[in-house]
This record gives structure tokens, sequence and C-alpha cells, in this order.
């Protein structure tokens, strides 16, 4: 099936892939739900769907075949995450995918026998769902993205890209323990580089974030960090980047996407790559082995994207250095 084709598929937010009417099962069809943390319409987590389904055909799932998937968008959002994994669980399928650190906590509350694999997970030992990375002892384990420290590298990047910058707006989600940790850890970074940071919660409506953003732009040198679990803002990122390029406000990004629709930069862990590799372990567990024994993977690879055009439009210069380390640029 082409990417195109698959994606198609999979717009709904409860999408249940039914089984092909030509297809006829060579064993017990298992059922896998999957919990994605992003909103259905949302490309990244479009992505990301797109390449576990690769990474299962891959190991020999077909779905309609021999495999049914059970799909839920969490946005994000503690309610929405929470209700999903109760229907989930509810259907009692052989494993559970989730994306993100509430997806995982919405399933871990509600079930310890059902495996889970995860992806997209700053922190799975702080947040309880593991014992250990090596020896994950429970029934999750999966993919983490990164150290909560490396956030200080986005304030570190943006800093550089614009040196006079003294402010910077922290844009996070407050139900997400990792919203918390990496508002901390960029904190501790921005006083060594004698900057002001101020969080602002990504839950708060379109017009709160706009009135917030507009009133921190009425003084000079200011910046924005929109981080990862900020997925669900209830206007996307395209509020972020309008505002940004209206008050000329240097921002980064937590994926790629953002700055191919306008955004300044984003330094990113390759999370799409990760559900693709996450479909191995999930594969394994299907087949018998058991999320205890299954350590915990890293990522060591991170990617820089600069739009060179928006950097113009905001009177920024990017330095040799810096377009020197970007793996993409965008011109």
């Amino acid at each position: 099936m082409r990417r195109r084709e698959f994606i198609g598929l999979i717009g709904g937010a409860g999408l249940v892939w039914p089984f092909a009417a030509h297809a006829q099962p060579s064993g017990p069809v298992r059922r896998i739900g999957v919990l994605m943390n992003r909103a259905a319409n949302d490309p990244e987590g479009q992505a990301r769907l797109a390449a576990l389904q690769q990474g299962l055909e891959q190991a020999g799932w077909s779905i309609g075949r021999n495999v049914q998937i059970d799909l839920r968008w969490g946005e994000d959002d503690l309610d929405l995450e929470a209700k999903h994994a109760a229907e989930l669980v509810a259907l009692a399928p052989d494993l559970i995918f989730a994306s993100g650190t509430l997806s995982v906590a919405a399933v871990k509350r509600l079930s310890r026998t059902i495996p889970i694999v995860f992806v997209g997970v700053t922190d799975p030992l702080g947040a309880g769902f593991v014992d250990s990375l090596a020896r994950p002892g429970g029934n999750a384990t999966g993919f983490m993205i990164y150290e909560y420290s490396l956030s200080g590298k986005w304030l570190e990047l943006l800093k550089e890209i614009a040196p006079s910058m003294t402010r910077v707006v922290i844009i996070r989600n407050p139900d997400n323990p990792a919203g918390v940790a990496l508002f901390g850890a960029i904190q501790a970074e921005a006083r060594s580089l004698r900057i002001e940071v101020t969080p602002l919660d990504s839950r708060s409506d379109a017009g709160e974030i706009e009135s917030r953003i507009t009133t921190f732009a009425g003084s000079p040198n200011g910046g924005l960090i929109v981080t990862p679990n900020a997925a669900a803002m209830p206007a996307g990122y395209k509020l972020i980047i309008t505002l940004a390029a209206r008050f000329k406000l240097p921002t980064i990004y937590p994926f790629p996407n953002a700055v191919a629709e306008g955004g300044l930069m984003s330094h990113s862990p390759n999370v799409i790559d990760q559900s693709r590799q996450a479909a191995g372990y999930v594969n394994r567990i299907l087949k018998g082995e058991k999320p205890a024994d299954l350590p915990v993977q890293g990522l060591s690879k991170y990617d820089l994207t600069i739009n060179l055009k928006t950097a113009k439009a905001l009177g920024l210069t990017v330095p040799p250095a810096l377009l020197a380390q970007a793996d993409k640029v965008i011109e």
C-alpha cells in the first residue's frame, strides 16, 4: 500500500482497520490497540502511524489478514487520553502501542497486564513506566527520545541564531510531567546564558495564547520555545508560526513539520523512525517475548532543520557554523 493511500485511511478519530473481504486469515488474528498523542489531522502523527504500519508489514503482519488495529487519537489532552485508553483496554487487545508520555500513563493506570510498546517518551523511568531501562520489569517497554537535560540545547540554538535574545517564553503542556521537567532543565541552562524564561500553558485557549504572546512581544529581545508535549495546542503550531512572524520572534519547534510550514528552526528526535523500529518490539511480543525482558532503547541522532526564508523575514543572519550543523535547510 502506498503511503498516501494509507494516510487517507487513518484520518478518523477512532478507526478500526476492517478485514479485507478477500483476505483469509492464515492463523489467529491478533489485535493491537494504538493510542497516539497527536490530533488525527496532525502530519507528524500520521507519519508515525504510517511508519508503524510499514514496520509491521516488514515483520510479516498484514492488516486484515493476521492483525487488526484499533486506533485512537489522544491529542496530549489528559481527559481525552484517559477516555481513549479506557476504550482500548476494554477491547482486550493483545498489545497496545502508545505514542507519548500521557498515552502511556493513561494505559498504565488501567492495566498492568496488557503489553505496551511506547515511543516518544522522555523519561520512562522517572514516570514509573519501567523498573529500569535495561530490565523494564513490567508490562511496558519501548523507545525514549531524550533526557531532560538535552532540552537546554534548544535554548543554546536559539541564542546562537538570535544573540541579542534575553527573554524566552516556553510553551508546554503542564498536564504532562515531561512539560514541567523540560521547563526546569531549560531554566537551568537559562541561568548560565542570562536569559529570563517564562512558561505558557498550551492548554490555554487560542485567544489567551495570542494575548500573552502579544504582551510578551511588547518588549524587545524575546524568543519562543515550543516543547514536544505542547503539540495539542488549540490552534496547533500554525498560531505560533503566525504570531512569531507578526512580532518577529525567533522560535524553535520540536518537530520539522513546523519549520516546513514557516517556523524558524527545529531540533528534534526522529520519532517517525522510532515508530518503525517499535514495530520490531511489537512483533517480538506478539510472538511470545515479554516487555519486562526487552530493554528500553534511547536515541542518539537529533535532526536540526533551519528555514532560511523565515530567518531572513525575521531579520536574522544564520551563523555559518550553525548552518553547517543543519541536517536540512529550507530556502
